[in-house]
């Protein structure tokens, strides 16, 4: 039972880290990108893949070793859709992180260098589009609590 709370709590935790991180990004989209911001986005994306990641290890660690049981998880629609959304999340992440990547390395180059704005239009919809689908991850995830198999 602790062992379950522990874990449902971790992935909360990170749950709620993600999506600090993620919006974080959003408002440093919002205007024009200089060189700190740049560089503060590509420190925030890597915390936002490495609380991903974490996220993805205690949701299987819940799978196992929680009260549910795999069983339940594996015959709930609603979570087969919570996790091929989070999945297609993940995909979707990479633009943005590639992008922030190109301008960390153009910043090592070239202190002044500033992202065109069409770059940080491109990565501002794509970080709403992550923003919108963890909101439908959520109502998936109080689906799947209450509902289970139908």
């Amino acid at each position: 039972m602790l062992t379950d709370l522990l874990l449902a709590a971790a992935h909360h935790l990170l749950v709620f880290g993600l999506l600090v991180m993620l919006v974080t990004e959003s408002v440093l989209l919002r205007g024009e990108v200089g060189s700190a911001t740049a560089g503060r986005l590509a420190r925030l994306d890597g915390g936002y893949g490495a609380c991903a990641v974490l996220l993805l290890g205690v949701g299987v660690l819940r799978l196992f070793y929680g009260v549910k049981g795999y069983d339940f998880y594996l015959h709930n629609p609603w979570f087969h859709a919570k996790i091929g959304l989070y999945v297609l999340t993940g995909l979707l992440s990479a633009l943005p992180t590639l992008n922030f990547m190109r301008w960390r390395r153009a910043l090592r180059s070239d202190p002044g260098f500033t992202p065109t704005a069409i770059d940080v239009a491109r990565a501002r919809r794509i970080v709403h589009l992550e923003l919108l689908a963890i909101g439908a991850i959520f109502v998936l995830a109080a689906a799947m609590a209450r509902y289970g198999g139908f």
